[in-house]
């Protein structure tokens, strides 16, 4: 099993729960308000005046299988929306219960 964060533009929540409805990822927890900066490049997602956007974050537990797809996926979503800096990590699962 393995772990994978994603954090997007709250604007791509729908983009986003497409993506895990269309690779039949239904578990997940997410954080509606996350901010952050990319480290290349991008603007600030603060949720401020001067930065008025914001992220979201989920995190979902996955079989090894669905990573691959999950990240293409979610990689063709980046490709088109490329200035808000959506990221993906992926994680090894030691246990679960």
């Amino acid at each position: 099993m393995k772990a994978v964060f994603l954090s997007y533009n709250q604007a791509l929540t729908d983009r986003v729960n497409a993506i895990l409805d269309g690779q039949g990822i239904r578990g997940f927890t997410r954080w509606a308000l996350t901010e952050g900066r990319g480290s290349v490049d991008g603007e600030p997602h603060y949720g401020t005046h001067a930065w008025p956007s914001v992220n979201a974050s989920i995190l979902a537990i996955v079989g090894d299988e669905q990573v691959a797809p999950l990240l293409e996926a979610f990689r063709a979503m980046d490709e088109a929306t490329r200035m808000q800096g959506s990221r993906a990590f992926v994680w090894n699962i030691e246990q679960a219960m």
